[in-house]
This record gives C-alpha cells, sequence and structure tokens, in this order.
C-alpha cells in the first residue's frame, strides 16, 4: 500500500473521530506551521518577546532590534508522513536607518505521491510542496514601543498545478522595563491569492494575536499567554451546533452543555507557555506549552493523550546556540524540532 494511500486513511480516520478544526478553509495553510524549534517548545506562537532570536521576526516583525545584527537562524521540523517542514532567516541591523531588517525562506515538502485514476490504475508518481519568501523591517518608535511589517510570496505545487499568494503581517510590541513585562499585537497574513489551483480564489489564514509576557523579578522564569483567532468568536465551527453525541467504537458520549461550550470555545483562544532562563547569561532555557485549540482540535474520545503539550530546551555553546521542541499534536505522535542559530559578526570580531 502506497504511503500517500496510508495519508488518506489516517485523514479520513481523523475527520470520523476528532472534533471540529478551523484548518482546512483557507489557501496556504502551512503558514500557521510554527517557525522555530523554540516556538514549537512553547506551544506554537510568540509574539511579545524581543531578544536576539531571529526567527521571532516572522511571528512578529515589531521583534526586530538590533540585538538580531547578523544572526543567521537555521530550522528544521521532522513532521508527521515524513513531511518535511523548516525555516531559515537572516537579520541586519541598519544603523543609519535605527531599522532592523530580514529576509527569510519557510518551506514544506510534502513528500511523493503515487498518481492514479478513479478505478486505481496507477501511473507513475508526483511530488508537492509550498514555499513562502519573507522579507521584513521593524524599528522602535520610542523607548518603549517597537513597530514593524512582513511581506510574503507564497508558492504552491502539487503536480502540475501552480498557485501563488502575497501575504504581508503587521506587528507592534510595548515593553515595560521598569515592571518586565511587555505586550504583543500581530495581524498576520493579510492578502491575497495571485493564482489558485482552480478559476476559484480561496482566502489566506487570517489571524489576529495579542499575547502577553511576564519576567518575575525572583524567579529566571517567563511566562507568555497568547490570545489568537481573536477576529472569531466562535471557533468550534458545527461542533458547537451538533445535537448529535459523539459515538466512538459503539460507545456513546454525553452532549456538552451551553457553558461547558463556552468555556471551552473560550480556552481554545489561548496559548500557556515560559521559559526558564538560567545561568547568568540565560545560556540555558528549559521550555514548555499548552495549546488547548491544538488539544481539542484532533481529540480522540475516550483516548488520552499529550496532545496540545510542548516541551523544550536552548542551550549555548560557544558562538552556537541550539534549539530543540518537541509538539504533541494527537496521540499518534509527536513533531520533533531542531534549530541552530550563529551570529556572523562573531567570527568577523575575531579577525
Amino acid at each position: 500500500m502506497g504511503r500517500s494511500l496510508y495519508i488518506l486513511l489516517f485523514t479520513i480516520l481523523l475527520a470520523e473521530i476528532s472534533t471540529a478544526q478551523i484548518g482546512g478553509r483557507y489557501s496556504f495553510e502551512f503558514l500557521n506551521l510554527t517557525q522555530s524549534a523554540r516556538t514549537t517548545a512553547l506551544g506554537g506562537a510568540l509574539i511579545s518577546v524581543i531578544d536576539g532570536d531571529a526567527t521571532l521576526a516572522y511571528a512578529n516583525p515589531a521583534a526586530l532590534n538590533e540585538k538580531m545584527h547578523t544572526e543567521l537562524s537555521i530550522n528544521h521540523n521532522f513532521h508527521f508522513a515524513d513531511i518535511s517542514h523548516g525555516f531559515s532567516n537572516a537579520a541586519y541591523h541598519i544603523g543609519s536607518l535605527k531599522t532592523t531588517a530580514h529576509i527569510g525562506v519557510n518551506y514544506i515538502n510534502y513528500g511523493e505521491f503515487v498518481r492514479a485514476d478513479f478505478l486505481g490504475n496507477r501511473d507513475g508518481t508526483f511530488r508537492g510542496g509550498e514555499t513562502a519568501i519573507t522579507i521584513g523591517a521593524g524599528r522602535a518608535i520610542n523607548e518603549r514601543m517597537r513597530v514593524g511589517v512582513n511581506a510574503k510570496l507564497i508558492s504552491s505545487n502539487l503536480d502540475i498545478y501552480r498557485a501563488m499568494g502575497l501575504a504581508f503581517d503587521a506587528g507592534f510590541i510595548y515593553t515595560n522595563p521598569d515592571k518586565q513585562f511587555s505586550v504583543g499585537l500581530v495581524l498576520k497574513n493579510m492578502g491575497t491569492q495571485l493564482s489558485s489551483y482552480t478559476d476559484q480564489s480561496e482566502p489566506l489564514p487570517f489571524d489576529l494575536q495579542l499575547a502577553y509576557s511576564k519576567r518575575f523579578a525572583h524567579l529566571p522564569f517567563r511566562l507568555s499567554i497568547t490570545a489568537h483567532q481573536l477576529h472569531q468568536w466562535d471557533i468550534r465551527l458545527d461542533e458547537a451546533n451538533a445535537d448529535d453525541p459523539v459515538i466512538f467504537l459503539n460507545q456513546e458520549q454525553g452532549e456538552t452543555g451551553p457553558l461547558a461550550k463556552s468555556v471551552d470555545n473560550f480556552f481554545r483562544h489561548f496559548i500557556f507557555s515560559g521559559e526558564f532562563l538560567i545561568g547568568p547569561e540565560e545560556k540555558f532555557k528549559i521550555r514548555l506549552g499548552y495549546n488547548h485549540l491544538r488539544r481539542k482540535e484532533l481529540a480522540v474520545s475516550e483516548f488520552r493523550s499529550l496532545g496540545g503539550v510542548s516541551f523544550g530546551v536552548g542551550f549555548q555553546v560557544s558562538k552556537f546556540r541550539f534549539d530543540y521542541g518537541l509538539g504533541y499534536y494527537h496521540l499518534a505522535g509527536a513533531t520533533n524540532h531542531l534549530g541552530f542559530s550563529i551570529n556572523l559578526s562573531s567570527f568577523r570580531n575575531k579577525i
């Protein structure tokens, strides 16, 4: 049995036994995959932190700052079914403009599929993948506020079919160093398809996110709370209006009351995460996160899993920074995300 058939059967199974999802309604949904091992470990979002990590610019361009100058970052995500996904970018601070810019490539390779007609007769194989080239810039407008913007040129291919799109991100971050907290706001993936697989144009996966991060004074820990999908209150979709109980393996589950549905829908908008910042220069980090939407959208009745939970570590050795993130989506398993970063100026300064 071909790998593509396994993927199809797995997808059908999830459609039958999983709760409703907000995915699958937009084009270029790979744009919402986590861009770095650090973000994977933190539940899938981090938009309110400013430090030297250049990958944060993909999630919120307002995070671009002079600490990222000449930072090069490479991340690869070992996804399900041998799907390869990754993001690499580099940042550069332009002193004369007081602006930091970055350029990056976000890609996903869906692998090889078996081509067959409606009778199942095979006729070779084909491949599919998507890519987004991102260019962005950010700068401070005063001592506490920063703004930024990203532009993404998107291409998609599946066998002989092609599609292209153009998207923009606009971000804002407010920091209060006295109370050691920051607030981030970002409008992600505003744009349109330039061409599509069919004659019908499809919307991009727009997302409005708001986040709060707090560094504790007497504990080497930073807490982050991110609210996403704020432009749409009900993200339970048809599940929220379903009158029929869920049946799985001939076991009927009771109906969920209106209050429980509202509470569940509320928490699906939130991602909770934290980083332990260890050492005098914070060279070692332990990360954890919880994404309630991720847990619920692929939950299977009567089966418990670590879906929605994520872990990870980050550490620096000499001039190199390494990150690892483990993100659980479903009881079938988790994705492993690896990251590598280096500041190229550290080599130039030694010459």
